[in-house]
């Protein structure tokens, strides 16, 4: 049975699956990343976890997979299959897609940034699969964005379309890691709530998660914390729509699982900052949740293949990722 494999790394996991030409996931799988054993591990695991998936497609289905796809996070050159700069794993100017390539036998392997991959993935079969041009924005640890024209993700002329995050919203405000001061990954990520609301609160274990919970409850504290991210995120995405046009935003990552306690008061906000020349686009949650990377490597790895690209629908398939190396499955949807 002709398929490919899609591997999603990330911090500290990577998720793979096998990918029939259906869009069918023949085979799921989880493993840590290894990077406290250093950036020379990482990209080791990463080269052997595909290694093993390639056997299992042999032994299980007849055959090899044709293709690989491959999501990462950092400063990623697609075109050269190099992974720049992840300061979360470690590493420089790996040349990732020739490493692969060499171990999997020599089929071809596209590689792919973590977040545009995902948004591939909510373009075609997700979210935006409805929506001819979309923006993508999961709000996680930080906040980052992918541009989506026709089901295909903008790259930009240096590989850096779509950094929504270092949009400064609140001149002279509190410093980013970029250089910039105000930046919106500094006001209305998740880990940006959950430290204002630990602040708050006075409990600093306290997250994202809990203020929502809170706003809930109608605990005005929580209430101020959640509508200063929120403002500052339509103030964000106002500038984006000035400049994109989209007829959706999608909102994933961790803070969208407040569900209606962000989504309600966030298209009001926008609503609110539109302006008459300005069209007001859908504003979605996301709809594949952390299975987007690896679905879109599968997307990437069969656009090698056919000049079209697979355009595979997997909306109805069950998504079940396993939840850890022993191969224990939690359901995703």
């Amino acid at each position: 049975m002709r398929h490919v494999i899609a591997l999603d790394v990330g911090g500290t996991g990577m998720k793979a699956a096998l990918v029939g030409a259906d869009g069918a996931l023949l085979h799921e799988a989880r493993r840590p990343t290894g990077r406290e054993r250093g950036a020379a591990a990482v990209v080791q695991s990463i080269v052997d976890f595909a290694a093993d998936l390639r056997a299992h497609g042999e032994a299980h289905f007849g055959e090899p997979a044709a293709a690989a796809g491959v999501a990462v996070p950092g400063i990623v050159d697609a075109e050269r299959g190099v992974a720049v700069y992840a300061a979360n794993l470690g590493w420089t100017d790996v040349p990732l897609r020739d490493l692969l390539g060499a171990r999997l036998g020599g089929v071809p392997v596209a590689l792919g940034h973590d977040v545009r991959t995902g948004g591939l993935a909510e373009g075609r079969v997700g979210a935006g699969r409805d929506s001819r041009r979309f923006l993508f924005v999961p709000l996680g640890t930080g906040i980052a964005g992918a541009i989506g024209i026709d089901g295909v993700i903008e790259p930009g002329a240096h590989g850096s379309a779509g950094e929504i995050g270092h949009i400064v919203v609140r001149p002279g405000g509190p410093p980013c890691g970029c250089g910039q001061r105000g930046c919106l990954e500094r006001l209305a990520s998740a880990s940006a709530v959950t430290a204002a609301w630990a602040e708050a609160s006075g409990d600093p274990a306290a997250d994202a998660a809990d203020c929502a919970k809170a706003v809930r409850s109608g605990d005005p504290r929580a209430t101020e914390v959640w509508q200063h991210a929120v403002d500052a995120l339509a103030d964000g995405l106002l500038t984006a729509l000035t400049l994109l046009d989209p007829d959706t935003l999608i909102i994933g990552g961790g803070l969208a699982e407040a569900g209606d306690t962000l989504f309600t008061p966030l298209r009001a906000a926008v609503a609110d900052r539109v302006v008459r020349f300005q069209t007001l686009p859908a504003i979605v949650p996301a709809a594949l949740g952390d299975a987007a990377g690896c679905l879109g490597a599968g997307l990437l790895a069969w656009d090698l293949l056919t000049p079209e690209g697979a355009r595979t629908d997997t909306s109805s398939t069950p998504i079940d990722m396993p939840s850890a190396a022993d191969g224990s499955k939690t359901p995703r949807r």
